[in-house]
């Protein structure tokens, strides 16, 4: 099962194999990564599940939709040119040792 690499803003990794299919912050909030709220459960009405892509990641995703680029504006941590928002982002077995790094808040 592929793996995704969370990276707290302290440092702490914290490596998950996350079912294709599933969503990262779904993932991220059933293990108890305290870093990814998911207020909203995934339903993109809340922007607490934002992660900073690295940058060797970033073009293998799909563009973020309109709805997506709306919720970015509201983040609570600094916005970067790798926001996302964990929701949107699909677990996929290509993406295998994807990496996130979550900011230091999220509301």
């Amino acid at each position: 099962m592929p793996n995704v690499h969370y990276i707290a803003h302290d440092g702490n990794e914290t490596v998950l194999e996350v079912e294709p299919g599933n969503n990262l912050m779904m993932a991220a909030v059933f293990e108890g990564i305290r870093e990814i709220e998911g207020i909203c459960g995934g339903c993109l009405s809340c922007a607490t599940c934002h992660v900073y892509v690295d940058a060797a990641w970033a073009d293998r995703l799909p563009q973020p939709s309109a709805d997506e680029l709306r919720m970015l504006d509201e983040v609570a941590a600094e916005r970067r040119p790798n926001s996302r928002l964990s929701c949107q982002i699909e677990m996929r077995e290509d993406l295998a040792g994807i990496v996130v790094r979550m900011p230091d808040h999220q509301s």
